[in-house]
């Protein structure tokens, strides 16, 4: 039996609106795709250096800061990287351990802390490196501010003023000085900043006792 008139025409009215439907679904994928695409893109061009034969190499046992000891921190407390060819660098961030020389080292040498510092300088002025400045160290508690800065722990306690030597002012703006040098930062409090002035971050160091106008002046005067 033939279709009646109503059912011939509906027909190709529900041809028409699954064709539109599957033109909608295509459009519409092609959008999402070009959107993640475009989120991605950014996380993709620092991940360029993953590929074979393009990641920088590492010497073992190379220090960024000339004098510095070598004393490798956990894998698990930093992220390979490429900086600042993936992640461009614009800020130093100065902590103080809370703790001694040894422990702190401990810590950032134990998987399971997930933080390290680039960098940790004794009393005495002596100046470890834990993270090669290329890499990103998980010491801000905020992502964006590992990205693009490097740590400075210090040894001592935020409350004991004795803890923040002489030595140790002036190792640290020395090794803060080459840094700024190294990647064009300005020896400022803008861009030399405390841990307590990273967004998010509950920790109070360097604290009270810190003084900054000294360090910023031994810094500069060491870049100069």
């Amino acid at each position: 039996m033939g279709a009646t008139t109503e059912e011939t025409t509906e027909a190709p009215a529900k041809d028409a609106g699954r064709r539109l439907g599957r033109r909608a679904l295509l459009i519409g994928g092609a959008a999402a795709a070009v959107g993640t695409a475009v989120l991605a893109r950014d996380e993709l061009s620092r991940l360029w250096w993953r590929l074979p034969g393009v990641e920088k190499q590492r010497v073992a046992g190379a220090v960024d800061f000339r004098g510095a000891r070598w004393v490798p921190a956990s894998a698990a407390n930093y992220r390979r990287a490429d900086r600042p060819d993936d992640y461009r660098i614009d800020r130093v961030v100065i902590h103080v351990t809370q703790g001694g020389y040894a422990s702190a080292v401990k810590v950032f040498q134990d998987p399971a802390h997930r933080a390290a510092a680039h960098y940790i300088v004794r009393k005495d002025g002596r100046i470890t490196q834990l993270i090669r400045e290329l890499d990103v160290a998980f010491h801000a508690g905020n992502r964006e501010y590992n990205e693009r800065s490097v740590g400075i722990e210090h040894e001592g306690f935020v409350e004991d003023a004795s803890s923040f030597t002489a030595a140790m002012y002036a190792a640290s703006a020395r090794l803060t000085a080459a840094i700024c040098r190294r990647y064009g930062i300005p020896v400022d409090r803008e861009h030399v900043i405390g841990h307590v002035e990273v967004p998010g971050t509950d920790h109070t160091d360097p604290g009270r006792h810190w003084d900054w106008d000294r360090y910023l002046g031994l810094a500069r005067q060491a870049r100069a």
